[in-house]
């Protein structure tokens, strides 16, 4: 449990803390900032926690002491699943990590970017036509899980028929989003869902080695200048991180923007002046204030002191974002919410460093695209209730969100909700719920 007063009390290995309402959490991270050195947790051999800033940002640019392998997430991803799905890149250091995300850089030309500029464009605004047609109940199942879904689907080059499918598997991929039972939340649980993404993924890779078509896909498993693709295994696993880390986070990102944007009028009103302007702003804003991924892992490799602590090999060290992002010696009241804040160093996308997050260029596409059509219509989208979170360790996961067309006094979500740096009782509730 968590009593920000006695930060003693503060326990991260606790899965009852990932329950607690988030301005608990938050304020629990904040009494940890103001430790002198980085706090262990949990029983042997448990782990540290970073939860400044700087010592988020050193410990992401120096792989050569905080590893990502042999697994970013909780528990490791056991060594059967990596023989028969590959690993992801999240979770290679040094050669083997270089060479595969530099296929997939290379892969991402500028003229397919341009083209997937155009479509992200379409996606968003087929996306909230219908939803208006329909009428809005749910943002997140009608809107925000849709757009990231068809963009990746339409990077990939999957046809429409098996879409469905796919979502499903996603689904089932997603399995045990909760931390009760002692248990964390676990991306990618659902092998029999990853087995189909995978075998999907195969026959899509089949068919653009023998037809080119010019498309990503085309690109990553045909042989380029250095004669380096992505196998078939290779390619199952870069695909099962664009459709569990990709579509989750940036759904997660879209729905808080909207309750953020609702919940601060006057931001909302500024950026719908001029969205040209700042939606760059209030990209990274909306990034930085939720923080999409929690927290990812790092094992100690080498010996190195950080925060005024000396870590050994073997060691594990969560690297906080939430925590990072909140920092009062880097961000000036930052618990509001402002598009404007300029510099903005979030670590939403990573704390820099190799494994800085390689779709932050598509995350911010489809976050402008949308909220361009959300905003500039003449009944403007909003929340009109609390979002409905998952309790977890690793995502700031909205389940579901209740939300409208047409202006309206209030939102029904007040200032600093359960988006917000102090959670309102309602919020609670829902995360409850």
């Amino acid at each position: 449990m968590a009593d920000p007063a006695h930060p003693g009390a503060i326990d991260l290995a606790d899965p009852a803390f990932w329950s607690l309402p988030r301005d608990r959490r938050l304020a629990a991270f904040a009494a940890l900032r103001r430790r002198e050195t980085p706090v262990r947790f949990g029983t042997a051999p448990g782990f540290h926690a970073l939860v400044r800033h700087a010592d988020v940002r050193a410990a992401s640019r120096d792989p050569a002491h905080f590893a990502s392998a042999p697994g970013v997430t909780v528990p490791e991803p056991a060594a059967w699943a990596k023989a028969v799905f590959g690993n992801s890149m999240v979770n290679l250091d040094g050669a083997d990590h270089a060479a595969l995300r530099g296929v997939v850089q290379r892969a991402f030309t500028p003229r397919l970017l341009a083209v997937l500029e155009e479509r992200v464009r379409e996606i968003a605004a087929r996306a909230v036509a219908e939803a208006a047609r329909e009428g809005p109940r749910d943002f997140v199942a009608q809107i925000a899980s849709r757009v990231p879904f068809e963009v990746i689907c339409e990077l990939m080059g999957v046809p429409e028929r098996a879409r469905a499918e796919i979502a499903r598997s996603i689904d089932e991929a997603s399995q045990n989003v909760g931390v009760r039972r002692s248990r964390l939340r676990i991306p990618g649980r659902g092998l029999y869902g990853l087995a189909r993404l995978h075998g999907m993924m195969a026959a899509v890779a089949r068919e653009r080695r023998r037809r080119p078509t010019g498309d990503l896909v085309s690109a990553l498993v045909g042989a380029d200048v250095d004669g380096q693709t992505l196998s078939a295994r290779q390619l199952g696993a870069f695909f099962s991180l664009l459709l569990v880390a990709g579509v989750e986070t940036t759904r997660n990102a879209l729905a808080h923007g909207l309750v953020l944007l609702s919940a601060h009028p006057d931001q909302r009103d500024l950026l719908a002046a001029d969205i040209d302007r700042y939606a760059d702003g209030a990209v990274d804003e909306i990034v930085r204030h939720s923080t999409p991924i929690i927290q990812f892992r790092r094992t100690v490799v080498a010996e190195r002191e950080l925060g005024g602590r000396l870590f050994r090999p073997g060691e594990k060290v969560l690297l906080l974002y939430a925590s990072a992002n909140r920092d009062e010696a880097v961000f000036e009241r930052p618990d509001a919410f402002d598009i404007t804040r300029s510099p903005n160093p979030h670590v939403g996308y990573g704390g820099g460093g190799p494994h800085y997050c390689l779709g932050a260029h598509l995350a911010r596409l489809e976050m402008t695209a949308l909220f361009r059509e959300l905003l500039d219509r003449p009944d403007p989208a909003r929340s009109v209730g609390a979002p409905r979170l998952v309790d977890s360790s690793f995502d700031n996961r909205v389940r579901s969100l209740p939300f409208a067309f047409g202006t309206s006094t209030g939102s029904g979500c007040r200032p600093g909700g359960v988006s917000g740096g102090a959670g309102s009782p309602a919020a609670g509730r829902a995360r409850r719920s």
